[in-house]
């Protein structure tokens, strides 16, 4: 997270120089977001100013998406490209720099400025700037071509340290801890990207995400039926398996890489139109710019797959209503996979 100038591609793995853009459009999004938590209250935070694609935009996500344009049209003199974020333009897309043709784009840069908005304006938890590139391949272009990718925790005012995490495709996942207490956050260790190695859940964080009402109770009981199929009823009544409900699609895969949660599946574009039947509005479910950094998690050895256990993309769009689960390791997804894919199929969810 650099406050100077940028410095400019040195790596042939990264000729468009994509990781220190990354980092630095990071850091300003950091530093500005911190300032608004420390000079706001949650009331203001959470007042809300529009309704976008379905989903609600609250006050704080103004100030990243401002950073966000301002930083591209710095970034686009470099190279012309796509950039793909909630509330932009109505599509989501918008050409960098102004005017030049969609034909000239090199690459499409996908960002989510706070994914986790609704923990964080209450300063209850961290929340995360997520942010993936990929080569330009027209409308072919879908996670799975993501090539570059960082994460930064975006933490509460009485966090002192905050994460990054960043990832080229094949060259693993780096994590780097940043001391907030200076006007420019200074890096002060190696952030502890490692999977958990444990064999099955006893005594560990696994979860199917319900976050919001509607498709609650579904998912409750999906999740009780897997569980119990697992593992069995405890013997002296102990809970054997802890739930966490981050909400925060980039926050869930964070806790897997780093080894505090086992299991995470976010089912919603299965579960919702059951649950859901009838009601003629469209609920909330995650959408590709949520989950642009899953390729930092499967470079720091997470399994990572669609609803249906095949391998996770979804073009690059605002749009589109994504499902995916993650194992913090195989022997994980052995387990529980073929037991959770017929639980579904016998639920008529597939």
């Amino acid at each position: 997270m650099t406050g100077g100038p940028r410095p400019g591609p040195s790596n042939p793995d990264d000729p468009w120089g994509v990781i220190p853009a990354l980092t630095e459009l990071h850091g300003r999004m950091l530093r500005g977001l911190r300032e608004q938590m420390l000079r706001t209250t949650a009331e203001e935070r959470a007042a809300v100013t529009e309704v976008r694609g379905g989903d609600v935009i609250y006050r704080i996500d103004q100030k990243g998406e401002e950073i966000l344009v301002e930083f591209c049209e710095e970034w686009s003199r470099e190279a012309p490209f796509l950039l793909i974020a909630e509330g932009i333009t109505e599509s989501g897309e918008r050409m960098f720099p102004a005017g030049a043709a969609r034909a000239s784009a090199r690459f499409r840069l996908i960002v989510d400025p706070i994914d986790g908005t609704r923990g964080l304006m209450y300063n209850k938890r961290s929340a995360w700037i997520l942010s993936g590139v990929a080569p330009e391949r027209g409308e072919a272009t879908g996670l799975r071509d993501i090539r570059w990718s960082a994460m930064t925790e975006v933490p509460t005012t009485r966090a002192r340290y905050a994460d990054q995490c960043t990832a080229i495709a094949g060259q693993g996942a780096r994590g780097t801890t940043y001391d907030l207490t200076t006007d420019v956050p200074q890096p002060v260790g190696s952030a502890a990207i490692c999977p958990s190695g444990a064999t099955d859940l006893r005594h560990g964080f696994a979860t199917i995400a319900k976050f919001f009402p509607g498709g609650k109770e579904l998912t409750a009981r999906l999740e009780e039926t897997l569980f119990h199929e697992l593992l069995g009823p405890p013997v002296d009544g102990t809970p054997q398996v802890f739930d966490d409900e981050y909400i925060s699609s980039g926050g869930q895969l964070y806790e897997v890489m780093v080894g505090h949660d086992r299991f995470v599946a976010d089912l919603r574009p299965l579960i919702l139109p059951r649950a859901c039947a009838g009601e003629g509005v469209a609920r909330l479910c995650a959408h590709p710019y949520d989950l642009c950094t899953e390729l930092i998690a499967r470079e720091a050895g997470v399994i990572v797959t669609d609803a249906l256990g095949g391998p996770l993309d979804a073009p690059l769009d605002v749009h589109h209503n994504v499902g995916w689960i993650a194992y913090a390791n195989e022997t994980l997804r052995r387990q529980i996979e073929p037991v959770l894919q017929r639980l579904l199929r016998e639920a008529g969810l597939l």
